[in-house]
């Protein structure tokens, strides 16, 4: 109840201010108003959508002075105040586009003159080249974001999203699919703005089950204001789906066949007057691939040495399947409700020989064959009312959204000795998610706006293991190893962000965040052990930004947040996994957060038509890192490797990212990016015996890339990828690179493609190589998979559309919570369970 009472004085503390505001667009205190203003809105005439940035200059009538100006924001809109009554000529001009000049009269007596909307027209030379070049550029760098427009970028095409992030600038995904942002895993993953439970289960199979084809862009936020959820310390990456904003019917369908996986997409797109209807499918399936695995243990303090070698078979397949509709009742009332399903399923038939030695003495060999199959799936129901007032910008929205995962894995191991017995076993678990969120804005002039919101998250887990044990000859339910393990999480959060144009070249945003966790978790099974698990706790979340607009296309800014990272279920479970009899593993119940404290400054120009240049530097202190650590244990008298989880320490991180694009000659492009950033832990007392030796390691992902578009549209692209073994504070997971090459061609008037995609041709099989090295354990493992690939990818699109302005966005719910497990919990950990 003490949770209740804190939402609700946090939303009636916003109420407060809201009543205490002056009147939308009457000037701030202080500011005096003199003469009028005029406004406006550019718009493209080809695309109908905004044009950031365009200079707006005014003239007084018949002279060719100009006395005064702006530019236009990120919806266009302009705004020049303290003009005296009069006739002027108002011009718009940007590069690419004819430039645009109109009469306008300032009355006086009338506070603002509206120029309305003015169309520019895309200029000679760009019109004659837009059929092949006259494209939005792969990435864009936004006043708060950084957008990769996955739909421009040929070499995607027949893969997943996991394969569209690894192109994504400061993104990087390893061979598992676990995703980090410059390094740091605890990355919140959205989909149109919104979580999804697939994500929540595992992102690296929800990635997988995501075609390429039904990405449109991805968009990257490293520093998020105090209006996004708390959670998700190295940031935000919300992926954009392809929904076209446009009057009529489209679609399209698109699909592809390799050596490695095949994939198909279907959209269909209805906009007729207030009602809008878009329904997409995509799914992909893997052809079974054979994987060789090597792991060796030793403990130095007993001399045992444990060795396993073995080889596994693996098949899997996904699907998600979605629709929306929307309605605008009038320009000021509209309402949402969308659906989305997915399920997916991955088999797995290994067999291992293992060994165990002491001191070189050899105890025991044996071989193991495992089988293993998980299968999730699940929907998320949304729906988002929106409340526009008059006045531009002043608006309410209520949304709720449901989100119903399930996470189910069968496995049995047998032995070929009596030493270790038989063992069979599943994991059912159940995730039920309910979100309500309230969001209001408020202009409280032409250059303050206030944002202020409630939101509310309630999450019920359920996940039962059941363990069977050979008696005789068959399995009979093992008490003792079985559990049913309940955990709750309720979040209760508030927020308020101003945003003050303190000129026609600076902005300002500060904002403040409270958020109260609420956390119960028990175990059904008093012969466990398992204590139950209680624990609340309270977190500010403070953010400030400012940036500055420079001439030539430049801009600066400077920016401070404070994240937060809370465990999800597959930390927490404290039940103990020991289907492997070398190797175990158990969560923590007791984890506290991980808090971020982050500073970023960011530049970015345009030095040339064509090309574009982005680059920040960065500073981050996290206190409390939730790491897994192994070390050696005791159970049923045989010495294990014992992995867990805890609040390991600190770390403190430099970084900088350097992202370019130019093209150096016609019809040629390059892009290319860096991040080098570090890490230096600094493990608690509890955790320096099992602590690697504590230094500053230098880490770094890069990418290039390069596409030529040769006559009669086709087009060639080819792209390298290079990251960094990455370090723990135990010791290190694997590096990753990859070469793909693509060429397509286009017909149908580029309502058609067909092409071809080439990953790694010189490397049949990928390695991969981890280590943990401390004064109590030294680990090594090594596994291979098939990773050279040869496919065929098409794509078509169909429907006779009208373009439209883009339609006012909707906000629906974005839970940016949780620390996943980034596609471990894919991996066969079948005790932990993985229902969040």
């Amino acid at each position: 109840m003490k949770s209740f009472y804190l939402l609700i004085a946090a939303l009636w503390s916003c109420s407060v201010v809201f009543a205490q505001a002056p009147a939308a667009g009457a000037p701030p205190a202080g500011m005096a108003q003199t003469g009028s203003r005029i406004a406006g809105q550019v718009i493209d005439s080809l695309s109908g959508k905004p044009v950031e940035y365009a200079t707006v200059s005014l003239a007084r009538w018949g002279t060719t002075k100009n006395i005064n100006g702006a530019l236009t924001d990120g919806k266009g809109n302009f705004k020049i105040a303290n003009v005296t009554p009069g006739q002027y000529k108002l011009t718009v001009s940007f590069m690419g586009y004819q430039a645009k000049s109109v009469k306008v009269t300032a009355e006086a007596g009338k506070l603002e003159q509206n120029a309305g909307k003015l169309l520019l027209l895309p200029s000679a030379n760009v019109l004659k080249e837009v059929a092949v070049t006259g494209e939005v550029p792969v990435v864009e760098n936004r006043v708060d974001k950084v957008v990769y427009n996955a739909e421009k970028d040929a070499t995607v095409s027949g893969g997943n999203a996991g394969d569209v992030l690894r192109k994504v600038p400061m993104v990087s995904v390893d061979q598992d699919g676990n995703i980090s942002l410059r390094g740091n895993q605890n990355v919140r993953i959205l989909i149109n703005g919104k979580p999804t439970g697939a994500v929540a289960a595992s992102a690296a199979d929800a990635m997988r089950m995501l075609p390429a084809d039904q990405i449109k862009n991805v968009e990257v936020i490293t520093s998020p204001s105090a209006k996004y959820d708390a959670e998700g310390s190295g940031g935000i990456i919300n992926i954009i789906t392809k929904k076209k904003e446009m009057s009529g019917v489209s679609g399209s369908i698109s699909g592809g066949v390799g050596t490695r996986q095949n994939n198909g997409n279907a959209n269909l797109n209805v906009n007729k007057n207030k009602l809008s209807v878009t329904t997409n499918f995509g799914g992909n399936a893997t052809w079974p691939q054979t994987t060789n695995l090597f792991f060796n243990s030793f403990t130095p303090s007993s001399g045992t040495e444990q060795l396993q070698r073995g080889n596994s078979r693996t098949s899997r397949y996904g699907y998600m399947a979605s629709g929306n509709v929307s309605y605008d009742f009038n320009d000021f009332n509209s309402l949402s409700t969308g659906i989305r399903l997915n399920e997916g399923r991955f088999k797995t038939d290994g067999t291992t020989s293992n060994s165990r030695s002491d001191n070189s003495v050899a105890l025991e060999a044996y071989e193991r064959d495992n089988y293993n199959k998980t299968k999730f799936g699940g929907f998320d129901w949304n729906a988002d009312y929106t409340h526009k007032f008059k006045t531009q910008g002043h608006e309410l929205s209520l949304a709720g959204q449901w989100s119903h995962s399930l996470n189910n894995t069968d496995f049995f191991t047998l032995y070929s000795s009596d030493v270790f017995a038989d063992v069979r076993g599943d994991n059912h678990a159940k995730n039920d998610e309910y979100t309500a969120q309230l969001d209001y804005t408020l202009p409280l002039s032409k250059v303050v706006k206030i944002e202020a919101g409630g939101k509310g998250i309630f999450r019920d887990i359920k996940s039962p293991s059941n363990f069977y044990t050979v008696a005789g000859d068959g399995f009979v339910f093992d008490d003792l190893l079985s559990n049913v393990y309940t955990y709750n999480q309720d979040v209760y959060a508030g927020y308020t962000v101003l945003s003050l144009q303190m000129s026609k070249t600076v902005g300002l945003q500060v904002g403040g965040r409270v958020e109260y966790t609420d956390i119960e978790g028990r175990s059904e099974n008093a012969a466990s052990g398992v204590a139950p698990a209680s624990n609340d706790y309270t977190n500010f979340i403070p953010s400030f930004a400012i940036s500055k607009t420079l001439k030539n296309f430049q801009s600066v800014r400077f920016s401070y947040s404070k994240r937060i990272q809370r465990p999800s279920l597959q930390f927490l479970n404290p039940f103990r996994d020991v289907s492997n009899e070398q190797s175990q593993r158990q969560g923590n119940p007791q984890l506290a957060p991980e808090v971020t404290h982050s500073l970023e400054l960011n530049y970015s120009a345009m030095p040339s038509p064509g090309s574009m240049i982005n680059t920040s530097v960065y500073f981050r202190h996290t206190t409390d890192i939730i790491e897994s650590f192994a070390k050696p244990d005791t159970y049923n008298g045989k010495e294990v490797v014992f992995t867990t989880y805890d609040n390991t320490g600190d770390n403190n991180s430099f970084g900088a990212s350097l992202y370019g694009s130019v093209n150096p000659v016609k019809n040629l492009t390059l892009r290319g990016n860096v991040d080098v950033f570090t890490y230096k832990p600094t493990a608690s007392n509890a955790f320096t015996d099992y602590a690697a030796t504590s230094k500053t390691y230098a880490q770094y992902k890069a990418f290039i890339s390069g596409s030529f578009n040769f006559p009669a549209n086709f087009v060639a692209e080819t792209f390298m990828i290079l990251n960094s073994p990455r370090r723990t504070f135990q010791g290190e997971n694997p590096s990753f690179s990859m070469w793909v090459m693509s060429f397509n061609k286009q017909f149908l008037n580029k309502k058609a493609k067909i092409g071809i995609n080439v990953v790694d041709p010189f490397n049949e099989n990928k390695h991969f190589r981890s280590k943990v090295n401390t004064g109590r354990l030294v680990q090594e493992s090594d596994f291979s998979i098939p990773f050279r690939s040869v496919g065929i990818n098409f794509s078509y699109s169909f429907g006779k559309v009208n373009f439209t302005p883009q339609p006012r966005k909707k906000r629906g719910v974005n839970n940016d919570d949780l620390k996943q497990d980034n596609g471990q919990g894919g991996q066969g950990g079948q005790g932990m369970g993985s229902g969040n």
